[in-house]
């Protein structure tokens, strides 16, 4: 077997290859836009490279097989609480059901790493936010979210044999939108929506300059200094909202109030994996007109919640089963075609959130993605990460 780090075009090439090779008899599997992946790869196009640095390899075996890669990155951001040693990470990990070419991946990252100052290696993560690319699949081997890891079942034991150790358990949760809501959910609805200073209203495509400071504000006072997570300006989620504007579906996005102060958010957006499934990976000028088409013509039944939060004034008042039974209002009429619904992942180390998404109705855990953590001193103990107060 043979290790290649990527720095030419045509090892680039090989490297984007992998997951076609592992993933090519699989019907679960829907394969991630080409550019998604090499944007974080791109000094450019992704702001990461300002805290840190990135290298990948590739695996090849007799004749130049493809057997796997592997990417590993320092980041000066990516920091956890409770956290003994400077951390590392891996992602884009693909490999054949063979441990002894998972090993070559992993100790190849795992020498870069130490070189690099590093005390452990936590993987697979992503070089950016963790809203993407994060985690390995343990439960629930259907077709991933946009943006979200997919992986065969046996990826588990080559990590575990390897050594690594479980850091904490990134949960998904689903619902079934158009299930009746639990009389609970609407006696704790009822008692708010009695006082007329709570509302409630869903996004306006045509005024997103104030729903952008709307968003802000609860972000801010829900988020805000909590896990590292920075304040987000009015301007900063502008630009996200229209970003999304194009995908964005007005009946699934809520904001509540109270005396018109915002206090609540609801976010959600269509599964765009839906969509991008019918591109196989390319998203040139013909796959963007193929796009359009499919989008027009083929409705997408499954939507995904990115934000759900309360500004903590308000918490524990019964505000979350407001907005869910207010937007049920909405989303179960019989002309929205949405039939499935999942939330991205919450982290076991946060069970006050996992707690209020798991009584917002009937929920079931979807998936469970894992976030391993290797220590390269062994003899160090072990300690997963801290539960959040």
């Amino acid at each position: 077997m043979q290790m290649q780090q990527v720095i030419s075009l045509e090892q680039q090439a090989k490297f984007m290859a992998v997951p076609d090779m592992i993933y090519k008899d699989d019907p679960q599997w829907i394969k991630p836009l080409d550019k998604d992946i090499l944007e974080i790869f791109d000094e450019k196009k992704n702001k990461t490279f300002r805290f840190g640095k990135i290298i990948r390899w590739v695996l090849t075996g007799k004749d130049g097989v493809l057997l796997g890669r592997i990417a590993a990155f320092v980041n000066k951001k990516y920091k956890n609480k409770g956290d003994e040693v400077a951390a590392g990470g891996i992602g884009f990990f693909e490999c054949i059901n063979n441990q002894e070419a998972a090993n070559l991946l992993f100790e190849e990252a795992k020498k870069w790493l130490e070189q690099e100052g590093m005390g452990c290696m936590d993987g697979p993560i992503n070089f950016g936010e963790r809203d993407r690319w994060w985690g390995l699949l343990t439960h629930g081997f259907t077709s991933p979210l946009y943006g979200m890891n997919y992986n065969p079942p046996y990826y588990r034991e080559l990590f575990e044999q390897y050594g690594f150790q479980v850091f904490y358990n990134q949960v998904c949760l689903g619902m079934h939108p158009k299930k009746k809501l639990d009389e609970k959910i609407w006696q704790r609805h009822d008692a708010i929506a009695a006082d007329p200073a709570y509302s409630a209203c869903p996004i306006s495509k045509n005024n997103l300059q104030k729903f952008a400071t709307d968003f802000s504000i609860v972000y801010n006072k829900a988020w805000a200094g909590h896990g590292g997570l920075k304040e987000l300006s009015k301007e900063q989620v502008l630009i996200m909202f229209k970003k999304m504007k194009p995908v964005m579906d007005e009946r699934i996005i809520w904001f509540a109030y109270h005396a018109d102060e915002p206090i609540g958010i609801f976010i959600n957006l269509p599964d765009l994996n839906q969509w991008f499934k019918y591109l196989d990976g390319k998203f040139g000028l013909f796959q963007k007109l193929k796009f359009l088409w499919v989008k027009q013509f083929k409705p997408n039944r499954k939507f995904t919640g990115l934000v759900f939060g309360i500004v903590p004034a308000f918490q524990g008042k019964g505000l979350d089963a407001y907005i869910i039974a207010e937007s049920a209002k909405v989303i179960q009429r019989n002309n929205v075609p949405y039939t499935a619904y999942e939330m991205q992942w919450i982290g076991d180390f946060n069970p006050k959130m996992l707690n209020i998404a798991e009584n917002l109705g009937e929920v079931f855990r979807s998936r469970n993605l894992v976030t391993y953590r290797y220590l390269f001193n062994r003899q160090q103990v072990f300690h997963r990460h801290p539960i959040l107060s």
